[in-house]
């Protein structure tokens, strides 16, 4: 396996290695940061956070205070990269170490483009089909680099959302979808992947019959912002990685949109986690609502882990999904 780039560099004479505490904005879980020494991570995905706790490193959801050099690690939101660099920058001292990574697919090459048109660079590394590029922290950030970091934003239907998350334009189709097929509900219901919340927002709007509504969301600015759209007293908030988290009392209901991506890469397989976390946190009785596009295959995994289902309809190129009797694990 290569070595992760700034080892390389640092390894090769490139970069001179950190001599202070180092900043890791959107650290990976699989990354090795030894060759950087003192290391804060910087993580709101909840597995990844947790992954990283897991490896004894400090992990935290905001940086604080100043460092002598930071680590960007590029994500698939060009906007939350370029955040994530201003955010680095304003945290450095003059003088210190700014070290931007990231893969090809994801965009590296537009990011360092970007860097180029603000900064002199000391160096670029291409390997293993991405690049690393770092620069040397000037006594002040340009207006327009400072201007990157990304702020909450209110969209038409007056909900806030967060740059770098999904649909945060608008509310997904998908989602305005199951809102309106879904029937009435009744009891203890949770939102998986719940977002900004949008969709356990509509449904406590329309549904009273509800006694509370936990959304359950991996990613810690959305789950944040979900707070600021829903002031319901019967929605709860759970910063949490669904297929890991466990209820303290089974759900009578279950409402999911999945995520299907990784990176910018299709995978089906984070569908069939959300449904078999979902049949294995209802009660006997609980059913489990989702909506997906029409091309993922997700019905095997619904037959898997649920007695009886139904498709509530498909259309605009998704389809809505609801299962029941779900099938607990065999131990």
């Amino acid at each position: 396996m290569t070595p992760d780039r700034w080892i390389l560099a640092i390894e090769g004479g490139d970069i001179d290695p950190p001599s202070g505490p180092v900043l890791v904005m959107g650290a990976r879980s699989d990354a090795d940061f030894s060759a950087l020494g003192d290391v804060t991570c910087v993580q709101g995905f909840a597995p990844d956070f947790d992954r990283l706790t897991a490896r004894g490193l400090q992990v935290v959801t905001e940086a604080e205070g100043t460092f002598d050099a930071a680590l960007v690690q590029i994500t698939k939101s060009r906007a939350g990269t370029l955040s994530g660099v201003a955010e680095a920058l304003g945290h450095l001292a003059p003088g210190g170490l700014l070290m931007v990574d990231g893969q090809k697919e994801e965009g590296v090459e537009a990011i360092v483009k970007q860097l180029k048109t603000h900064f002199d660079l000391d160096g670029v590394m291409s390997k293993s089909h991405g690049k690393l590029a770092w620069l040397t922290r000037p006594d002040t950030i340009p207006d327009a680099v400072a201007d990157w970091i990304a702020a909450p934003s209110e969209i038409d239907e007056g909900y806030v959302t967060v740059p770098g998350g999904f649909s945060v334009d608008a509310p997904d189709r998908g989602s305005e979808l199951l809102v309106a097929l879904v029937p009435a509900l009744s009891g203890r219901v949770a939102d998986y992947g719940a977002g900004w919340g949008y969709i356990a927002g509509e449904i406590l709007s329309e549904q009273d019959s509800i006694d509370t509504i936990d959304l359950i969301e991996a990613d810690h600015a959305m789950c944040e912002a979900a707070q600021i759209n829903i002031d319901d007293p019967r929605a709860r908030f759970h910063w949490a990685d669904v297929t890991r988290y466990t209820a303290d009392t089974p759900y009578d209901a279950i409402v999911c949109n999945p995520p299907f991506h990784t990176g910018r890469r299709a995978d089906p397989d984070l569908g069939r986690a959300f449904i078999q976390a979902a049949a294995a946190n209802l009660t006997p009785r609980g059913r489990f609502f989702m909506v997906a596009n029409r091309h993922l295959p997700y019905e095997d995994t619904l037959k898997a882990c649920f007695g009886t289902g139904r498709l509530l309809g498909e259309l605009e190129g998704y389809k809505i999904y609801e299962a029941a009797k779900p099938k607990r694990p065999k131990r």
